[in-house]
């Protein structure tokens, strides 16, 4: 019998928005997948590109970034530098082999839990439907390119 394949997501949210769209979602008892791990931010726009490399080479599948609606960012256009730097990512991750459906960028404001939740329900299923992301090596080199830490002995001689 073979597992059915439950793909793991990260989700950075926005604080003012998104999280709290989240929030409304769980609070109304919609139903969306667990497959998603919440992470706060303050804003979308402080995300750092990075993290979402550090995600999927940690071990996550693919990367929801979530934040308020362009015009009504509370740290006032910080979520234009979001979508400027998603934009940039998704070709970075495609020149890495990485298909770029695995991040996707939601507008989500703080009264759209059902739309939130539909989101996530959804991207869930694209993941799930690309299957295992199968970057084995991902930002870590392969264990035999790695050095190896002197040896107590080896110094002292």
């Amino acid at each position: 019998m073979t597992k059915q394949f439950e793909p793991v997501v990260i989700g950075f949210t926005c604080n003012w928005c998104s999280y709290r769209a989240a929030d409304m979602a769980g609070t109304a008892r919609l139903k969306y997948p667990p497959n998603i791990r919440l992470v706060r931010l303050m804003c979308s726009g402080g995300l750092d590109p990075t993290y979402v490399l550090k995600a999927l080479s940690g071990g996550a599948d693919g990367v929801l970034i979530t934040g308020c609606h362009p015009g009504e960012c509370h740290y006032l256009e910080q979520n234009y530098k979001a979508l400027r730097r998603y934009k940039l990512l998704i070709r970075t991750i495609a020149q890495m082999g990485i298909e770029p459906e695995r991040v996707k960028l939601v507008w989500a404001s703080a009264a759209e839990g059902v739309q939130l939740a539909r989101e996530i329900t959804e991207f869930v299923e694209e993941i799930r439907a690309l299957g295992p992301l199968k970057w084995s090596t991902g930002l870590r080199p392969p264990a035999s390119h790695i050095e190896q830490p002197a040896v107590a002995e080896e110094v002292m001689a």
